[in-house]
């Protein structure tokens, strides 16, 4: 499907989030393709009944582990990447032997309609079917008996998730979101360092779970980012920021008002321009912002990237912890010592030192949050065994020495 219908896909993004062919593609239906493989390469081994290690009075017994599959499974996107985090889990469930369920976000309307044309000429629609809709939709889905569930967006929907689920005490995983902190020291080379955090932070306009969030600093790196930052948004989008191809659109026009009240806080040091009729927001870095200000109590889920001051890693530290704990956290220095402390001392769900957002293109390598931004795990086998029940199995003789070793 992705890779018949990739153009197709390619032209629904473009509709909602103004994404480019080259974004849609890396972003999105090629990192499906790739999980794809991934799970055609290892499902046999993935599938393999574990054995345990043998206790004394199990040395005649067979110990084995069975991959059950849940069920059926229901799947809710998000609209930010709305072909991925729909297809994503999907491709898990399948390996693992599920029916499932699929409510895309309405939101992402062109996307959602998509994959309800597509996923039935591909898929048995016995066992793999899209549900359209809104929130009245969804929560009659949610008033249903499933198996398991999988919910992408927002904590305080993951919640009301979560508490449908506890009705039937059905498990689920939330990939949720949160505040990411960056902490840069002076020791990067900071034309690398400001080049792979603004990458970060403008792919798909910021709209993104993983995206930095907010940058922890000295002053005097803050200058030398922000110096540093003016050259690399030249680079990446020319003079006309409005006629970069390479810029999405916010997704409607309620987000867009919440991120230009956003950027009331602080000072502008770069960027600041917007155009409400396109729902276009230039790539803006604030200074001068204050822990109380509006911009640093909620995820910011766009382009604007806010700078707090701090003396040192310790001082980040403490103000990281202060926190709801983030799904990811950037660590930008060369000293391996501070690279531990940090490492150490801060709890995120997953960290990625030197660069952002490649994390999560490594199908090794477990995708979920912690506390309130999320719970549970999925890409790769991490999905196999989200969506598999580990079924204990003891298999004993009915020999007399067996009976002697045991009782």
């Amino acid at each position: 499907m992705c890779t018949e219908c990739g153009s197709y896909l390619a032209n629904a993004l473009a509709t909602d989030l103004r994404k480019s062919k080259m974004e849609s593609y890396i972003t999105e239906i090629n990192l499906v393709i790739g999980e794809i493989q991934n799970a055609l390469d290892h499902l046999k081994s993935w599938m393999e009944p574990e054995k345990p290690k043998k206790n004394v009075m199990t040395l005649l017994d067979t110990l084995r582990i069975y991959n059950d599959p849940r069920g059926v499974v229901l799947i809710i996107g998000a609209w930010n990447y709305p072909v991925q985090l729909s297809l994503m889990p999907i491709i898990g469930a399948i390996a693992a032997g599920n029916c499932v369920i699929l409510k895309p976000s309405e939101v992402a309307n062109a996307s959602a309609k998509a994959l309800a044309e597509l996923i039935p000429k591909y898929l048995d629609s016995e066992c793999y079917s899209v549900v359209l809709g809104g929130v009245a939709e969804t929560t009659e889905l949610l008033k249903e008996r499933f198996d398991y569930i999988l919910y992408t967006g927002s904590s305080s929907v993951g919640k009301l998730v979560r508490s449908a689920a506890n009705q039937y005490l059905t498990p689920v995983t939330l990939e949720l979101g949160g505040k990411s902190p960056v902490y840069i020291d002076s020791t990067v080379d900071m034309s690398v360092a400001a080049r792979r955090i603004l990458w970060g932070k403008c792919i798909n306009s910021g709209q993104t779970c993983i995206a930095p969030d907010y940058v922890l600093c000295t002053r005097d790196v803050q200058y030398m980012f922000v110096e540093e930052a003016k050259k690399v948004l030249q680079e990446f989008y020319g003079d006309n920021k409005k006629e970069s191809p390479d810029l999405c659109r916010i997704i409607n026009d309620k987000h867009f008002e919440r991120l230009v009240d956003l950027m009331k806080d602080g000072e502008i040091a770069v960027g600041g321009g917007y155009d409400a009729s396109d729902r276009f927001i230039e790539p803006t870095i604030l200074t001068n912002v204050k822990p109380t200000d509006p911009i640093m109590q909620e995820e910011i889920f766009g382009p604007i990237l806010p700078i707090m001051n701090v003396d040192n890693a310790y001082d980040a530290i403490k103000f990281i912890n202060s926190r709801e704990r983030p799904l990811t956290f950037y660590i930008f220095t060369t000293d391996k010592t501070v690279q531990s402390l940090m490492l150490d001392n801060t709890v995120s769900g997953s960290v990625c030192v030197n660069d952002t957002m490649l994390q999560f293109c490594v199908d090794t390598l477990p995708f979920g949050g912690v506390g309130q931004s999320g719970m549970g795990a999925y890409h790769g086998k991490y999905s196999f065994d989200t969506f598999t029940h580990k079924k204990s199995c003891l298999i004993k003789s009915l020999n007399k020495l067996g009976e002697n070793l045991s009782r």
